[in-house]
């Protein structure tokens, strides 16, 4: 069973179409392959976690390795390659949208629970900002925390001018 298939079994998942003005995003990271969070952004988080940024990446990444440790090991089919086997999770507050890319760079967002699935979108962010503001950049050093303005920019306005974006939400 995939987790999909636990959301969309969940009486929380609903395939009503998508109220875009009452969701927003919440916030966004870059992991690479060995746990250290690249980037964090935040926009319409309501409460922190009451720790440290670093000790929130650390649980993050941790989750997702357990989750996709999970779900390696219990899904009844081959899931090779085991990236595509963990899309979204949610809880009753929010819904966290998850993609990997064959390098083992991980984006994470968390988003409200109407959003539709982000898969698409991460994949867009790595393709059309990722990569071309960080990986084909000479003075960005790859594995070490992104410090480019450019890339900041552009991915505040590449979220803002999500559909589902929306400042207002609660």
């Amino acid at each position: 069973m995939c987790v999909t298939d636990i959301i969309r079994s969940s009486p929380l998942y609903s395939c009503d179409p998508p109220h875009f003005s009452q969701m927003t995003v919440h916030n966004f990271y870059i992991f690479d392959r060995n746990g250290s969070c690249l980037h964090y952004s935040e926009w319409n988080r309501k409460k922190q976690a009451g720790i440290s940024k670093e000790e929130e990446f650390k649980l993050m990444y941790g989750m997702l390795f357990s989750i996709r440790s999970f779900i390696s090991k219990m899904s009844p089919l081959d899931m090779y390659p085991v990236k595509d086997g963990f899309l979204a999770f949610q809880t009753s507050r929010y819904k966290l949208h998850y993609y990997e890319t064959p390098t083992g760079i991980k984006l994470v967002m968390n988003t409200d629970l109407g959003v539709p699935n982000c898969r698409d979108t991460l994949q867009q962010i790595y393709s059309t900002l990722y990569v071309e503001y960080i990986v084909k950049n000479p003075l960005c050093v790859l594995g070490e925390s992104l410090q480019s303005d450019l890339f900041n920019t552009k991915l505040d306005s590449f979220i803002r001018a999500l559909p589902f974006f929306s400042v207002r939400a609660a």
